[in-house]
Parts: structure tokens; C-alpha cells; sequence
């Protein structure tokens, strides 16, 4: 998506390790109207599925989650990274590991938002080795709900997460990949 893209060129920031900061519109200041965009083209890209529920992991995903939970109509649900006393009764458990944050985390969700009546579109905001969306599609699959696929704001192409969760069968469609983020510049990936 050209606008994400130039967006990303015109506010992002490299960090060392190969972090890209997009904190002043995306994921801690939140450009509404870009995301709504970005809903806009998601809901086209997944139309035909009859999604019922939008998964996230918190924090970052819920804001966009929201927002493209408001093209289809349905309801967000988002794992959370500690156990409240919120979350009664039984809940579907699964292993994250975040790049950006270097921690491992345990995520759930309680058993009465994912059914297997529910068919489930994941939305985060980055895939870079894949852990998130990884530990994410596990929950769908232990609730025996239907995952039609994932919608992924920015994929770090040159890491091995998108490969790793395509070829697993799982449908990704990010709307900006970059391939390299070297000495200051970003390169993206052509798409159609």
C-alpha cells in the first residue's frame, strides 16, 4: 500500500538492531485516519471470508484491530500477556516471543470469545520472525475456530517470519514489506 509506505519513509525511524519506530502514527500516537485506511483495504482483501471475530495480541494490535473490526462489523478479541482476575474459567494458552520488547510471553484468551463457530482474521501491527502471529494462529486453531488468514500493517521481509507463517499455509497479507533497512534507508518489496 503506496501510503503506508510513504508514510512509513516519512515519519519512521531506524533504530539499531533493525527496529523501526512508527510510534508517531501508528502504534503509540495513532493517525485514525490512516488506519481507517488501512481497515478499508483489509476488509477488501478478506470481503469473501465472513470473518466473524478480529484477534489481536495487546498492545499495539488493539487500536488497529478496533478499527478494522469496525469495516467487517464484528467484534475484536486480543490476547493478553498476563493473567487478571478478569480472565475466569478457562482459557486457550499460548508462547510468544517479542523482537522488539526481547521477552518471552505467555498469552491467552478466555475460552468464551474464540469458538469453532468463528471464523478468525488476526491483525497486528508488525511480522518480523513471526512469533506473535505464531503464537496468535495457535490459539485460533486450539479453539477449533477457522484462521482465513492475517492482515499485517508492516512485515520485515528480510526476516523470516513471513515465509515461516505462509509456509505453513496460513495467508499473510501485509500491506508493506520492506526488504532492507540499511544505513538509514528503507527499501520496500514491490506487490501487486
Amino acid at each position: 500500500m503506496k501510503l503506508l509506505e510513504e508514510r512509513i519513509l516519512k515519519d519512521g525511524k531506524i533504530k539499531e538492531g533493525n527496529v523501526l519506530k512508527v510510534d508517531s502514527f501508528l502504534n503509540h500516537q495513532i493517525d485514525v485516519e490512516l488506519l481507517n485506511l488501512l481497515g478499508k483495504e483489509w476488509k477488501r482483501l478478506f470481503e469473501k471470508d465472513n470473518v466473524t471475530k478480529i484477534l489481536t495480541i495487546e498492545a499495539s494490535g488493539i487500536g488497529i484491530a478496533c478499527i478494522v473490526a469496525q469495516h467487517f462489523g464484528v467484534p475484536v478479541v486480543f490476547a493478553k500477556k498476563t493473567q487478571t482476575k478478569n480472565i475466569a474459567g478457562d482459557t486457550y494458552k499460548s508462547r510468544v516471543e517479542s523482537f522488539t520488547h526481547g521477552k518471552v510471553y505467555d498469552i491467552l484468551v478466555s475460552k468464551e470469545f474464540l469458538t469453532p463457530e468463528d471464523r478468525v482474521l488476526i491483525i497486528d501491527d508488525f511480522l518480523a520472525k513471526g512469533s506473535a502471529l505464531e503464537g496468535l494462529s495457535k490459539l485460533v486453531i486450539d479453539s477449533g475456530a477457522t484462521l482465513v488468514g492475517a492482515g499485517i500493517a508492516i512485515e520485515k521481509g528480510f526476516q523470516n517470519g513471513g515465509a515461516l507463517i505462509r509456509g505453513r499455509g496460513i495467508r499473510v497479507e501485509s500491506l508493506a514489506i520492506i526488504d532492507e533497512m540499511a544505513d538509514g534507508k528503507i527499501t520496500f518489496r514491490k506487490q501487486n
